[in-house]
């Protein structure tokens, strides 16, 4: 299950309520030292909101790695270093689905359709100006960025979430509220599977 949405829009509190296990796609963004990041416009930020900032490659094999064996490694990544900590083990089991969430999710639906590996793909959405709230006060509880730096991208982002949604559902994420979208989670996740096919 790919989630996605707008930074702040509740995807990883979503996630938490679902009860599946869940990978975090913000530990595959690049290292604030990569010389490949984007800047915003007419800025030296960098724009941590664009696809350019994330190493979807590395996302994607660690999704099918997942689906196919139930376990990978992942890098961990500390948003207020912008760098990479560390690489940890994750181990699923036989859990046969997980929800892997973040704002740049949608950017691999089609990889993952074409792969395989998809269930379902959701865009989280709750208004421009609740999002900023959430946005806004988690990461500054969170310490992730400097409070004039949270703020130019907060206002910025809010001005262009609508724009963020109409592109993430044009990539394949249905967009739906909370409600649907944890009972689209629920669904998928109590469907019957298809039996494994015997070795010959």
């Amino acid at each position: 299950m790919l989630l996605c949405g707008p930074s702040g829009s509740g995807k990883s509190l979503l996630s938490a309520r679902s009860g599946l296990p869940v990978l975090r796609l913000d530990d595959f963004y690049k290292e604030g030292t990569d010389p490949t990041l984007p800047l915003v416009a007419g800025s030296s930020d960098i724009d941590w909101d664009h696809p350019g900032s994330w190493d979807a490659d590395t996302a994607v094999a660690a999704i099918v790695d997942l689906c196919r064996t139930g376990r990978t490694h992942i890098p961990v990544y500390d948003i207020s270093l912008s760098a990479r900590t560390g690489e940890e083990a994750v181990d699923l089991g036989r859990t046969p689905l997980f929800i892997a969430e973040g704002i740049f999710a949608a950017e691999i639906v089609t990889r993952c359709r074409e792969l395989g590996v998809l269930a379902d793909a959701l865009c989280l959405s709750r208004g421009p100006v609740r999002t900023f709230r959430r946005r806004f006060l988690r990461d500054l509880r969170e310490g992730r960025k400097s409070v004039p730096f949270l703020l130019r991208r907060g206002w910025r982002l809010m001005r262009l979430e609508r724009s963020i949604v109409a592109r993430q559902t044009a990539l394949g994420a249905h967009p739906c509220d909370k409600d649907e979208a944890l009972a689209r989670l629920t669904a998928a996740a109590t469907a019957p599977r298809p039996a494994p096919t015997p070795a010959s």
